[in-house]
């Protein structure tokens, strides 16, 4: 079998081949291949040891990331290839990291310590496929198997289990059982790994074509209950209104499935219901509301959002997102759209869009998402127009209001304020002279 291999990762095979090394592509690049899909980047793996990586490819630009541990990083304009030397490893005593490493002269030491088979695979093009573990066979299977024992494997990098249930969940592939129990057996652990690793998986998991597999198997196994505590309520919990079909949690997931492959909105799309179970009240007729939960959602979101470290600007986005979700209830004149796009901006705005499509959808079998097209395409009109929303839109600025004989001070900005208001109503107003009258007619 042979493979289209890029030319600048030939390069790097070649060189260390043309100096009497061993040179394999190995792990994920070489199941990508074998599964037709292109690699996002190529690993090597060769008996070369680090320093005389660095030798032969002294004419590169090199990254030392873990030179005791055997790696280096070659980087060309094509592309970056990382490149490790064959190494056995010792037992795991943090559950991350081995007691000891040392480095080896066989592909196949290097493959054993591999966590799952489709990953432990080698290749060039003058040995084929080197597959130990029958990697190529679970391929076919479509499993995701430990490599050997699976209570090893796990109890090595408790992460592992979370790379299981993302592979499973971006492949589509069932986790074999014996490696499922032992996930189930160590997941109480995980909880030992760094956030910063589980939310970088986890992001992974949610990004996937299909994340509610990945959320169901993070259920089945006990983790979900470690990772995201704040949505096991919404489990079986019935909304008890004739708009909705499913339990909160089955339409969170229908609506994380149903939205784009967007962080912000995969992420404002798994807590936008989320406090629900914290606020439902039932009236009269037997009807259940849910009053406020957006905003209580809002709060959930931020506390887990911190504790999965992730930047400000990114929390801020999915909590506008949640916070606004709602609004497909409100009838928005013209006016109250430019509002809306002011405050989300014009990239947010039409994933806000996205978000309510899917919740919508998702809610009963014979709801219908024409108004928010409508509303969709009201938006692309304003914005088509160049129509104003923002006061740095406005024909006059500060400057202008300072030559008029207003002070410096907050008086500036609510004149601004103000004109943008008048101007959203009536986009004519928007011309110096007028928008100067108006401002002394008003403040002066």
């Amino acid at each position: 079998m042979t493979f289209n291999i890029p030319n600048y990762v030939q390069l790097i095979i070649k060189r260390l081949e043309e100096k009497k090394y061993k040179a394999y592509i190995v792990g994920g690049s070489v199941r990508d291949m074998l599964l037709g899909k292109e690699p996002t980047d190529y690993d090597i793996a060769t008996d070369a040891l680090p320093y005389k990586i660095e030798d032969i490819f002294s004419d590169f630009k090199t990254v030392s990331i873990g030179k005791k541990f055997g790696t280096i990083i070659v980087c060309q304009q094509e592309g970056d290839v990382e490149i490790t030397t064959f190494r056995k490893e010792g037992s795991y005593f943090d559950g991350r990291r081995p007691e000891w490493i040392s480095f080896s002269s066989h592909i196949e030491d290097d493959l054993s310590r591999r966590d799952f088979t489709i990953n432990a695979m080698a290749y060039n093009s003058k040995k084929g496929i080197i597959d130990p573990f029958d990697g190529k066979m679970d391929l076919n299977r479509k499993i995701i198997k430990a490599v050997g024992n699976p209570d090893k494997r796990f109890d090595e990098d408790y992460l592992r289990i979370l790379r299981a249930v993302r592979f499973s969940t971006q492949l589509r592939f069932d986790i074999e059982k014996n490696t499922f129990n032992a996930a189930k057996k160590y997941c109480q652990n995980v909880s030992k790994v760094s956030m910063q690793r589980v939310t970088d998986e986890f992001f992974k998991i949610i990004l996937s074509k299909e994340p509610s597999i990945g959320i169901r198997l993070l259920e089945k196994i006990g983790l979900l209950k470690i990772i995201l505590p704040e949505i096991i309520p919404a489990i079986g919990f019935e909304q008890r209104n004739p708009h909705h079909e499913m339990d909160v949690y089955n339409h969170i997931l229908c609506v994380l499935d149903s939205t784009p492959s967007i962080l912000q909105v995969r992420l404002a799309a798994l807590f936008h219901d989320i406090a629900k179970p914290h606020t439902l009240t039932v009236d009269e007729d037997g009807i259940g509301h849910f009053y406020g939960h957006n905003k209580l959602g809002v709060d959930i979101a931020t506390e887990v959002l911190k504790r999965f470290k992730i930047s400000s600007e990114l929390r801020e986005k999915v909590c506008k997102l949640i916070e606004e979700h709602m609004n497909h209830h409100a009838n928005f004149k013209e006016k109250g759209l430019k509002r809306l796009i002011r405050k989300l901006g014009e990239d947010e705005v039409f994933n806000l869009i996205a978000l309510q499509k899917a919740d919508i959808r998702c809610s009963n079998k014979e709801a219908t998402i024409n108004f928010i097209i409508e509303r969709e395409n009201k938006i692309r009109e304003i914005l088509t127009n160049r129509e104003v929303y923002e006061v740095f839109q406005l024909d006059i600025n500060g400057r202008d209001l300072l030559d008029l004989g207003f002070k410096q001070g907050p008086i500036i900005g609510e004149i601004l304020e103000y004109l943008l208001t008048k101007v959203m109503e009536n986009s004519e107003l928007n011309d110096k002279e007028i928008l100067k009258s108006m401002a002394l007619k008003k403040f002066y």
